[in-house]
């Protein structure tokens, strides 16, 4: 059995890679909760643009910038940890400058806006993964990474709060939104550069000469099953309130709840789950997240069939069940990555994972859409049916690398 980490606020802080860093990713969220909901309405009500025009340009966005990810790992293996953060975050500046210059009407600015957005979002959780293992062994790294998820969140929700209640203005409003939001994403990358964490490139090269560090983990079965796990991330997003609203014709405030319930579970727990499962293999967590999040799905289709009386109330309840699952998901995959990716080729590892997130989160509203017009049990069932096949592949996958040592170091200020 592994062994049991101690939650110990300093030292989660200084394993997460210091106050700095903290503040850096306190602000980085906060800057994302203001724009990331409404970037839609951005387009619609700023720039004027139709609402297919519109998604097509997020989507692309989001897409296109999952291109990134195997020049990023490659950045990451020759070393860069904080500079490559701080990068993520200053390519969303550009997003954010580009989408307030953009004239109305102008949908391929709007889409390289996002492009830029899309390239900064889906580089920056490859890069903080490794700049925490960098500064962070074993089950600490596991715990510390359970905290920048938790710390992310709270950000996101209290930005998306902010940004709500300044919707009363309009079209200015919205612009405001999006310069505080490219202010707060150039005060973290500077706050995140200031760290200055990277990797020794004498100790990696000789790690990548080494027999016993081994190649980098195919992990065919875990990124496999990744795409289906994170389709959970959407479950209070777009499958909750839509099954509500067409199937259950219930209060939109059921939805906000779910939604508001969710985020607080996560703030509150995510840390202390993760060190609460640190008793057991990595490997067999992720297959238990997998299937906590089944009979979840299951439970959302028991709780559809009861109609419209019991039926809201019901799924709110399982929802909790739901946000269990994935707290427990979001606790070991990552960790599981970087335990099974050897120090030198720990970059591409997280990037490849990423793209399988990426992957997934751009699928799963499509997919989601595609099956509630069918039914709850197409709906619920097929995800249950997947997620259960993709714990049992996880499970049963043998691993072939081992991360034996984290050959790396903490930079000197200033280096």
């Amino acid at each position: 059995m592994a062994t049991t980490t101690k939650l110990q606020p300093r030292a989660l802080v200084r394993a997460s890679g210091g106050p700095r860093y903290a503040v850096a990713l306190a602000v980085d969220a906060l800057g994302t909760g203001l724009l990331r909901p409404f970037l839609l309405l951005y387009g619609l009500t700023v720039l004027r643009l139709s609402p297919p025009a519109t998604g097509i340009g997020m989507t692309a966005g989001v897409v296109v910038g999952l291109a990134c990810m195997p020049a990023v790992g490659r950045w990451l293996d020759r070393g860069a940890r904080s500079t490559v953060v701080a990068a993520s975050m200053l390519v969303r500046v550009l997003g954010v400058a580009m989408l307030l210059a953009t004239p109305a009407g102008h949908v391929w600015l709007f889409a390289t806006a996002a492009l830029f957005l899309g390239i900064g979002n889906q580089a920056w959780p490859a890069a903080h993964a490794a700049l925490v293992a960098t500064v962070a062994h074993g089950r600490e790294r596991d715990a510390a990474l359970a905290g920048g998820r938790a710390l992310r969140n709270a950000g996101l929700g209290v930005g998306a709060l902010l940004a709500m209640a300044c919707l009363t203005g309009g079209t200015t409003a919205l612009q405001a939104l999006a310069a505080v939001t490219g202010l707060a994403y150039l005060t973290a990358a500077a706050l995140a550069w200031s760290v200055h964490v990277h990797a020794h490139p004498a100790t990696a090269t000789a790690a990548a000469t080494d027999r016993a560090d081994g190649p980098a983990p195919r992990m065919r079965a875990l990124l496999a099953a990744n795409v289906v796990y994170v389709f959970c991330l959407n479950v209070p997003e777009i499958a909750l309130p839509l099954v509500l609203k067409t199937q259950m014709d219930a209060s939109p405030m059921w939805s906000a709840a779910i939604f508001v319930a969710n985020t607080v579970l996560v703030v509150t727990l995510q840390v202390p789950v993760t060190v609460l499962m640190s008793r057991f293999p990595r490997r067999s967590v992720l297959a238990l997240a997998g299937v906590v999040l089944a009979a979840s799905y299951l439970g959302f289709l028991a709780a559809t069939s009861l109609g419209h009386g019991w039926g809201a109330p019901a799924v709110a309840t399982v929802s909790v069940v739901c946000t269990i699952g994935e707290i427990i998901y979001a606790g070991s995959a990552t960790a599981l990555v970087t335990a099974l990716a050897p120090a030198h080729v720990l970059g591409r590892a997280l990037a490849r994972f990423q793209l399988s997130t990426g992957f997934g989160l751009a699928v799963s509203p499509a997919v989601i859409t595609a099956l509630a017009p069918h039914g709850a049990a197409a709906l619920w069932g097929s995800l249950a049916a997947t997620t259960l096949l993709a714990a049992s592949a996880v499970a049963t996958e043998k691993d072939r690398g081992t991360r034996l040592s984290d050959c790396v170091r903490r930079a000197p200020a200033g280096s």
